[in-house]
Order: structure tokens, then C-alpha cells, then sequence
């Protein structure tokens, strides 16, 4: 098994962006230099305590300051981007990484995002154009041959040579592109059937373990419309983590600290107006006032002592079916560093080492 990172970024909204996109850059640096194997990072556009709206910028700056950690989007939102343009800058980004990029696509899910670039979420215009936008950008840098594309949202002209010099010539240094990943959060995930169908790397979000084991059936639907064999160990999965010396510590850091917070503050009360509250139960007869950041902490959090979190993470494995990298969900801790980078080292060097048996059966992409 492999550990990531998947930051929405979360910083609480009093923090300036400046200062966010710094604690971000410093947890990039540590976890670089712990090994982690990849970092993730979202795009919102309405959402005061995810306040990134352009994760490349943060890519940039973050491919100068690290040498081996995988980075990537997770992931820019389709729809609200020229699939032309994505397709350039994504290469560019690819060139710029020496090939350590992975490229996440996503479709949005938040309502204000959707009102702001007029964009139909609720009939499923979003994954529409999500689909349309990923065809036309694969194909741009996949085909060498000069083509239209006339679709739904967007017409697009690879063009032939003109005036003996001008033609398209941007295309990613990995071939035949960067790793492609796809986040999945509701039951039936259309995201995830699309990874399925692709050979994407399917990641699914922080949800109920038992919730989240129905995604990988999302997968291997997808997978059987093109005829493939979905391998769980590209599998995906996001959890909050927190690891400290002792389970009392590790409790307060998280429930008590800024876990606690942005989940109390933002997360539940968003998950309870979209009526989501039920991807968080262990049991469906759950009252939805029962789901309380100390509930999600019992149930969903990987939280403990190094001992503690390597039996949860085992258990959530083994519960799921198996999976092949851990992604930790990020947090802003830069009030309190030390705790943050010392929970990122004891996962890496205490927990992961007891779990080495994890990998038997699961044969990971290279």
C-alpha cells in the first residue's frame, strides 16, 4: 500500500491566500521528503474555506521545491474550462515536472461554482460536459492528423500547418499522456464508471467506509462496457488522518483542532444541505443530528496512535475489498506545524511499515 495527499486545499476563511498557498507548499516540501508517493490538489471556485481556484498555480511553484513526489489537480473542473487551452497547459505542466505530474479531472459539484459559469448541475450538464471536454483533449494530444471537433459545449480545430510555421506542437512529455484520476463521491458514481471505462485512476472521497465500498462496483461497471479488468491497486481512497504518540492525543489534535473545525463549521452542515449526511453513516437508521464531527471521527476517521491507525486502516481494507494507496485528506494546521508534520512522519515511518502485507493480490500500474 502507498500514502498521498488530497488537499481541497481546506484553510478556515479568515486565512489570506497567500498564507494558505504557503502552508501548502511547506506540507508539499515535508511530504516529499517522507516519501509520500503523490499530492492531489482541488480547484473551487465559491467556497471561502476551499479557496483555490487554480490548482496549477500551486503545482508550479511546488514542482521547484520538490524532487520525487508525484503532483497533479484533483481535479480542474471540466466545465469551466476551453479544453483547447486545458490541453496546452496541462502538457506545459507535464514538461515543467519532468513527467511527475498526474492529471485530475472532476466534474463539480457545488452549486454556487455551477451558478457562477451558468453551468446546469442538476440535470447533469456538469458530467456532460466533463466527458465532451476530456474526448476533446485526450484526442488533441493523442492525433496527429489535423481534425474538427463539432460537440455539444465546444468545436474545436486542431489545425494544419499554416504559413510554413504555425501549427500545434504541444504535447505532454509522458506518453501517451500523464496518469488520469477521477474523484467519485455519490453511490452509482458516474466519475468513477468513467474510470472504469478508461482505465482512469478511480479515487474515491471521505465517506463512510461501507459507502465507499459500493465504488469500486461503479468501477467495474464502467470497466465492462470497454471490456477491461479494473485493478484495485489503483485504487484511490481519502480518508482523514491524524496520528499522535498516544489515541488521547491524537483525539484532541483532530476533533478538538482544526479537523474538528472545518468539518463542524463547513463540511457537515454542506454534506447536510445537499442531503448527503447518509454517506457518512455506519447505519442507515442513523438520525442525520446523530452525525456530529465526534460521530465521523468514530466511524470515519483514521485517528490514533500509530498502533490505533494502522488496525483501522486494515480494517477499512479489508471491509472495502482492498485498495492500493491511502490518500490523506489536508487540513491547515500551520498554527500548530509540529503536530501536523510529526502525525505526516509517524504515518509514513510507524503505521506503513505494519501494513506491508496489505499488498498481497494487488498488482499496482506502473
Amino acid at each position: 500500500m502507498d500514502i498521498g495527499y488530497f488537499a481541497m486545499p481546506s484553510h478556515p476563511p479568515e486565512c489570506g491566500l497567500k498564507e494558505g498557498q504557503d502552508w501548502d507548499l511547506q506540507v508539499l516540501r515535508w511530504l516529499d521528503e517522507l516519501g509520500y508517493r503523490e499530492a492531489w490538489i482541488g480547484e473551487h471556485h465559491t467556497a471561502p474555506w476551499e479557496p483555490n481556484p487554480a490548482p496549477d498555480l500551486l503545482l508550479a511553484q511546488a514542482i521547484l521545491q520538490t524532487k520525487n513526489i508525484r503532483l497533479g489537480p484533483g481535479g480542474f473542473l471540466l466545465p469551466y474550462h476551453h479544453p483547447a487551452e486545458l490541453a496546452n497547459r496541462v502538457a506545459m505542466l507535464d514538461h515543467l515536472s519532468g513527467g511527475r505530474l498526474n492529471f485530475g479531472v472532476a466534474a463539480s459539484g457545488l452549486p454556487s461554482d455551477w451558478a457562477m459559469f451558468h453551468v446546469d448541475g442538476m440535470s447533469g450538464q456538469n458530467r456532460e460536459m466533463t466527458r465532451e471536454a476530456l474526448d476533446i483533449i485526450l484526442r488533441l494530444w493523442s492525433e496527429p492528423a489535423p481534425f474538427t471537433y463539432e460537440g455539444k459545449y465546444w468545436s474545436v480545430t486542431k489545425p494544419d500547418t499554416m504559413f510554413d510555421f504555425l501549427k500545434p506542437h504541444i504535447k505532454p512529455v509522458q506518453a501517451p499522456h500523464p496518469p488520469i484520476g477521477v474523484a467519485g463521491l455519490s453511490k452509482g458514481s458516474d466519475t468513477l464508471k468513467l474510470a472504469g471505462e478508461h482505465g482512469f485512476i478511480p479515487m474515491s472521497l471521505n465517506l463512510n467506509p461501507a459507502y465507499v465500498g459500493s465504488h469500486w462496483e461503479s468501477v467495474e461497471i464502467g470497466a465492462a462496457r470497454t471490456g477491461r479488468t479494473p485493478n484495485r491497486g489503483d485504487w484511490r481512497l481519502v480518508r482523514e488522518v491524524f496520528v499522535a504518540d498516544t489515541d488521547e492525543e491524537a483525539w484532541r489534535l483532530s476533533t478538538g483542532d482544526m479537523m474538528g473545525r472545518m468539518m463542524g463549521e463547513y463540511f457537515l452542515p454542506l454534506l447536510g444541505h445537499f442531503g448527503f449526511k447518509d454517506y457518512l453513516k455506519a447505519t442507515p437508521d442513523v438520525p442525520d443530528s446523530d452525525v456530529t464531527v465526534e460521530y465521523c471521527a468514530r466511524h470515519n476517521w483514521i485517528v490514533g496512535s500509530p498502533s490505533t491507525v494502522a488496525e483501522k486502516i486494515e480494517a477499512i481494507y479489508d471491509e472495502v475489498g482492498g485498495f492500493g494507496t491511502l490518500l490523506v485528506f489536508g487540513f491547515d494546521y500551520k498554527h500548530e506545524p509540529e503536530a501536523w508534520h510529526h502525525s505526516l512522519s509517524l504515518l509514513a515511518q510507524e503505521v506503513m511499515p505494519r501494513l506491508t502485507h496489505l499488498d498481497t493480490g494487488l498488482v499496482r500500474a506502473a
